[in-house]
């Protein structure tokens, strides 16, 4: 056993003596030693009851004949950190997630471990991870959030940060945005919509790194805890057999995971993460995965904020299973790849259940016959940019239109509120970006105040930072090169007439070469800010969006 280093044989004497200073018995010691990685805190409302996930894992892990050790790691809210600074530390967090958990795991060597996340950064960091470290590995979230109730409407996080602009607007009085504050979000759990937090966690259970049902089943249901418990009996099974995640992780489980992406209409940032992890699996994931992928793969679920439905009503429809089952039905998975339960995905699809056929579409009736995210290319992003297009009105999908240019969020939103964004205009946002913002902030201020405002079906907004998954209308973010690397988004001036064709993948603004040329040169590029701490040293160490925002290999 790889705990062994630590604890066999006289001369670790002393290392036991500080396992039974802990209370440790020497038939725990003596068993395998299972580090449970717990992301439990009290400032996230999808992390406060990991407390009583992690109880449930230690169960199983000890009913399978193991010793659990539980070590935690920190996490961001980007709900609570939006539209400040904190929110230049959410996308920072994921690679000190991943590093700490390294720290931990090599110091004190584990047989194996259980993962438990839930929210943003910290699922696609434990991830990076458990690819990184390849010791037997099983991942169980915390759950999806129930949505809210409000005059008998389903309301959820957004419906709460659009509801601040539609006040703004005259559309909404104070007092039911107060009655809406006290409903969006009614308990424990990953906020209720197909946002990133539950995009991840779904794609955890495509991927093939958790048991079915971990990216659906409510954070308080007790399935959640019978979930945590088999588990933690799982892991044992695993590290009998030394099955680890890079045998499940391969290729071909990514492109499963792309499909799946693709056929919920997840989140833009699985674009940003799925690359960060295949990257510590020796794996390069180019962006045309993407567009390759989604000109096969029809769009069949529509949640918050694309739709009227949210996680407990996929849960109920059958989950990433049914969905995959169906996927399979017409050859569009890989079913030879292996998964935690020890088996391949496609004897476990044998017992999948059928799809609802109204939470998840049929692939004979799809929301659409292409996939949910895109990339787009052209001047504007030699390197490729993001988009929800399943979240896009239909009128906007081919869009042309003014630049409104803004060197960062505040200014933006503070036009936005103020009517200063008229509909046609596209709202251009630089500096934003992983090395520029820095940490690539999440746009969901601006794109909820645009929504609030009414104009999501007519004003598009373009950014070199990112969205959340509970962003919706022509949003179109990860432009690379950024602003602050020397992008063509730095560039852009007020009244550039923008070409948007999210059907052809086309992003470009109508310029002439010669006019290009000359404000090139006229152009300085905004200074780079004074930075101090852990940013000054992300900022100098991250690589572009469309790597993944990993950092750079030093040279």
């Amino acid at each position: 056993m790889r705990s062994d280093q630590m604890k066999k044989g006289h001369e670790r004497a002393p290392h036991r003596a500080l396992f039974k200073a802990m209370g440790y018995t020497d038939e725990e010691i003596r068993r395998p030693l299972v580090g449970v990685v717990n992301a439990k805190n009290e400032i996230i409302p999808g992390h406060v009851h990991l407390d009583i996930i992690a109880s449930d894992v230690k169960a199983g892990i000890r009913l399978a004949g193991g010793t659990p050790v539980e070590f935690p790691v920190i996490g961001v809210c980007d709900g609570i950190a939006m539209g400040h600074q904190g929110m230049k530390y959410s996308l920072a967090s994921r690679e000190l997630i991943a590093d700490s958990i390294e720290v931990m795991v090599m110091a004190h060597p584990f047989d194996a471990l259980v993962f438990i996340p839930n929210c943003d950064k910290i699922v696609p960091g434990m991830l990076m991870a458990a690819l990184r470290l390849n010791i037997p590995s099983v991942f169980v979230s915390g759950g999806p959030m129930l949505a809210g109730k409000m005059k008998n409407q389903a309301v959820d996080l957004i419906s709460c940060f659009e509801g601040v602009a539609a006040v703004k607007a005259g559309r909404m009085t104070q007092k039911d945005l107060s009655l809406l504050e006290d409903s969006a979000c009614p308990g424990c759990g990953s906020c209720a919509g197909m946002f990133t937090a539950n995009s991840m966690n779904c794609l955890t259970e495509a991927i093939g790194l958790a048991l079915s049902g971990n990216g659906t089943i409510p954070a308080v249901h007790a399935a959640r805890r019978r979930l945590a418990k088999q588990t933690g009996m799982k892991i044992m099974e695993l590290l009998e057999k030394d099955i680890r995640p890079r045998q499940i992780v391969t290729e071909k489980a990514f492109a499963n995971a792309i499909t799946v992406d693709i056929a919920l209409g997840c989140s833009t940032n699985t674009v940003l993460h799925l690359p960060a992890i295949a990257y510590e699996g020796g794996i390069h994931l180019e962006l045309d995965i993407f567009n390759a992928l989604s000109a096969r793969t029809p769009n069949l679920c529509r949640l918050s904020p694309a739709g009227p439905h949210h996680l407990e009503d996929l849960d109920q429809a059958g989950g990433i299973p049914a969905l995959m089952r169906e996927l399979a039905r017409k050859g569009l998975l890989h079913p030879d790849v292996m998964t935690v339960t020890g088996k391949n995905l496609g004897d476990n699809l044998k017992t999948a259940p059928d799809i609802d056929g109204q939470v998840v579409r049929s692939l004979d009736a799809p929301y659409s016959r292409e996939g949910g995210i895109a990339i787009l290319w052209g001047n504007i992003a030699p390197d490729g940019a993001v988009v929800k297009q399943s979240a896009v009105a239909e009128d906007m999908l081919v869009h042309k239109g003014p630049a409104r240019v803004f060197d960062g969020e505040d200014d933006a939103i503070a036009a936005i509120l103020g009517g200063k964004i008229k509909p046609g205009d596209v709202v251009v946002i630089r500096y934003e970006g992983p090395q520029g913002g820095p940490g690539m902030r999440e746009m969901l201020g601006p794109t909820s105040a645009i929504a609030g405002m009414g104009l999501d079906k007519t004003v598009a907004l373009l950014t070199d930072g990112r969205f959340s998954g509970g962003t919706r209308g022509a949003a179109i973010g990860h432009i690379s090169p950024e602003a602050a690397d020397g992008g063509t988004i730095a560039f852009l001036t007020d009244g550039d007439t923008i070409l948007i064709d999210i059907p052809h993948k086309s992003l470009k603004v109508e310029i002439d070469e010669h006019t290009w040329e000359k404000r090139k040169k006229a152009v300085r590029l905004r200074p780079p800010q004074e930075l101090t701490g852990y940013l000054a040293r992300y900022a100098r160490m991250v690589s572009s969006a469309s790597t993944g925002a990993v950092f750079k290999k030093e040279k």
